[in-house]
């Protein structure tokens, strides 16, 4: 144990990934952990791939505002072909409820610097004319937002940060951290040094929590996605569906740039646990409500349908910062299967919170996302 890093990450993942990078490019020594054979085989491997900046907080808007550039000109800048297209989310309104949530959301939006807007039915035809005519009152519309391969992304952010310096060891499981003040981390293959860690553990953010002897608020439940055949273009936007119905709060689908329709529904109520094998009824469900949505789905074959985990908080929005309990010790878990759009932008976030540069914007942000915040209510747009 002679070398002494800067800093460790524990998760290769949505946010430990970028976080490394980030934190390599400004000169820190870094040390990324984890348990699976390579970088995203947590739950970073079960995004469907959209990225957005449409959130209903500040801090989340402004963090998915630094995402979406970091990601639509990451091809321009470092020569990955990512897979990424800026089509926009459209979330839709089918009754008066949906409108009205909407509509109230805009005010924090547009103040946050997000670029969206109301249409009504026929508008928001025009920008996604496959939509049922007669299953729509109207809904947003960012044009800002858009997808990519969160497999290409993960790797590319993870060989670029392995070019700027940062170490990964895999298949390792954090047994241990040496708390009070953080000394370092004890794997079942070796200890390693450093005064500062991250936890970037995903669904397993909890456990690592307690080694420091911390109860973290992160409690992980499933949702299932699924992919069809490619067809022809015909879909650009992200459509988001937040009526609720019965077996689920909302779903959400979109058309990649390689023809295939992908899609996710979120369980209602939520299934908490670990379980990640798909199930017989998450199809049928969510084809339902598709196909009502848009009837031009209804031939369309599925190739495939799979199951991650969401590690959820309490408000549904995630806990990011300093440890006041533990000196050293830093959080950024409880991303609500927001990891994947959110990392990027957070990633830069966490560097800068080791390197102590932090802005004025970066302050605000953190004290949304603080662990010691009282985690009252619930996010609006999860």
């Amino acid at each position: 144990m002679s070398r002494v890093y800067d800093v460790i990450v524990i998760g290769a993942g949505s946010v430990g990934v970028p976080a490394a990078w980030a934190m390599a490019r400004s000169g820190l020594d870094v040390l990324v952990l984890d348990r699976f054979a390579s970088p995203g085989q947590g739950s970073n491997k079960s995004a469907i791939g959209g990225i957005r900046a449409t959130h209903s907080e500040p801090a989340k808007i402004r963090i998915g505002l630094r995402s979406l550039e970091i990601a639509s000109t990451w091809q321009e800048t470092h020569g990955d072909d990512i897979e990424w297209s800026t089509g926009g989310y459209s979330f839709v309104a089918a009754s008066p409820r949906e409108e009205r949530i909407l509509k109230d959301l805009l005010a924090v939006q547009q103040a946050s610097g997000l670029d969206i807007a109301w249409y009504d039915a026929g508008e928001l035809r025009e920008i996604v004319p496959a939509l049922r005519r007669d299953h729509l009152v109207g809904g947003t519309f960012s044009p800002g937002d858009g997808h990519c391969s969160p497999l290409l992304f993960c790797h590319a952010l993870y060989d670029q940060a392995r070019r700027a310096g940062a170490t990964f060891r895999f298949g390792e499981t954090v047994t241990g951290i040496e708390s009070g003040r953080v000394r370092g981390v004890v794997t079942d293959k070796g200890t390693y040094a450093a005064p500062i860690v991250v936890n970037a553990a995903g669904g397993w953010a909890r456990e690592v929590g307690a080694m420091v002897g911390l109860d973290h608020p992160v409690r992980p439940d499933s949702h299932e996605g699924g992919i069809t055949e490619p067809v022809a273009s015909f879909l650009g936007p992200m459509v988001v569906d937040i009526q609720p119905a019965p077996g689920s709060a909302n779903y959400y689908f979109f058309q990649h740039t390689t023809g295939q329709v992908i899609f996710c529904i979120t369980p209602s109520p939520l299934i908490p646990g670990f379980d990640r094998d798909a199930t017989s009824g998450f199809l049928a469900m969510v084809a339902k409500r598709m196909v009502e949505l848009m009837p031009r789905l209804a031939n369309l074959r599925v190739r495939r349908t799979w199951r991650g985990l969401y590690p959820m908080t309490p408000d549904g929005s995630p806990i990011v910062g300093r440890s006041s309990e533990v000196d050293g010790y830093l959080m950024a878990i409880g991303l609500c299967g927001q990891g994947f759009m959110l990392g990027p932008g957070l990633g830069e976030l966490l560097d800068r919170l080791v390197r102590d540069d932090l802005s004025k914007d970066d302050r605000a942000i953190l004290d949304e996302f603080s662990p010691h915040r009282p985690f009252e209510g619930r996010a609006a747009l999860e």
